[in-house]
């Protein structure tokens, strides 16, 4: 009898086992990472930014609120947020108060696909099956049924009473540290609500320093910062693959992107030029999918300095 199930009783402990420190676990296990990228003019004193992305909000999430409000305490110069703030339709007044110290600092917004739509209970073999068929969001599939709104527009109003820009689909200079920092960004790529056309043509030499912002790193928004000469772009959406192997990495990306990039610093070239881009692996999960393994929940403090 031990020779015949000593093996399928151990995987299955196994198995019982990394659930239990995945979702009980890991998925609170709020880390912050540090990276200093080289894209300011020579002569420029060093910035530091504060990356947050993929919050996914659900009601009752206190352990992540408060670590949020924490992150005031670091003094970033600004803020870039990247979406992907909700995962509860009725989550807005959390999202607001867990981000209320972080709005005292000047700062930036784009919105993600569930920032606008709910969450919906889905196999999640199916993200291994789209990338597979090069299929992601509606980027190749057809759009979702009985899609639940969320009230995106509060959550619009609320960071723009403190002073973020709105970057959907449109420029914007920001102030900090005595810099002119010169954001541009589209709205979602993963829904096909980017409109990079609107914002083409590359920095126009408004701020000290120019960069990207965007949800989804898809590579046709990579594509048109980079061709466009933005020095850095930054992204979110990806969670850094979520339930990743260790040693090995990344399953998927949720995109078109490689998982070699999934999350972290990198870099990627078009036409020529080459720009840094940062991925944030995000601080939530889908509320239907509360798991992380291998790929703890972050933010990311970006030291911009001058290039060499």
């Amino acid at each position: 009898m031990r020779a015949r199930y000593g093996v399928p009783l151990g995987i299955v402990a196994a198995g019982a086992a990394g659930l239990v420190y995945s979702a009980g676990f890991e998925v609170r296990s709020f880390r912050l990472r540090r990276v200093t990228v080289p894209v300011l003019p020579a002569g420029m004193p060093p910035l530091r930014v504060l990356h947050v992305s993929d919050i996914h909000m659900v009601r009752g999430q206190r352990k992540k609120q408060r670590w949020l409000r924490t992150l005031a305490g670091l003094r970033p110069d600004f803020v870039i947020n990247t979406g992907d703030n909700l995962s509860d339709p009725e989550g807005v007044p959390e999202v607001l108060d867990a981000l209320g110290p972080l709005m005292e600092f000047p700062g930036a917004y784009v919105f993600g696909s569930n920032d606008y739509y709910g969450p919906k209970l889905r196999n999640p073999a199916r993200y291994l099956f789209e990338k597979a068929q090069g299929k992601h969001g509606l980027n190749g599939n057809a759009p979702a049924v009985g899609a639940i709104h969320n009230p995106w527009q509060d959550l619009r109003d609320g960071f723009d009473e403190a002073g973020w820009l709105n970057l959907t689909n449109t420029r914007g200079v920001l102030k900090a540290a005595g810099v002119s920092v010169e954001l541009t960004g589209v709205d979602d790529p993963h829904i096909r609500r980017d409109r990079y056309e609107e914002v083409a043509g590359g920095p126009s030499g408004a701020g000290d320093v120019a960069l990207g912002v965007v949800h989804a790193p898809y590579i046709r928004s990579l594509d048109a910062f980079t061709a466009d000469g933005y020095p850095l772009v930054l992204a979110g959406h990806t969670h850094g693959g979520q339930l990743c192997l260790p040693f090995y990495g990344a399953f998927v990306t949720n995109c078109d992107l490689d998982t070699e990039r999934v999350k972290g610093l990198s870099t990627h070239t078009a036409e020529g030029r080459t720009a840094y881009m940062h991925v944030s692996a995000g601080c939530g999960t889908n509320r239907y999918t509360p798991v992380r393994f291998a790929c703890p929940p972050e933010a990311t403090l970006l030291t911009l300095v001058a290039e060499d």
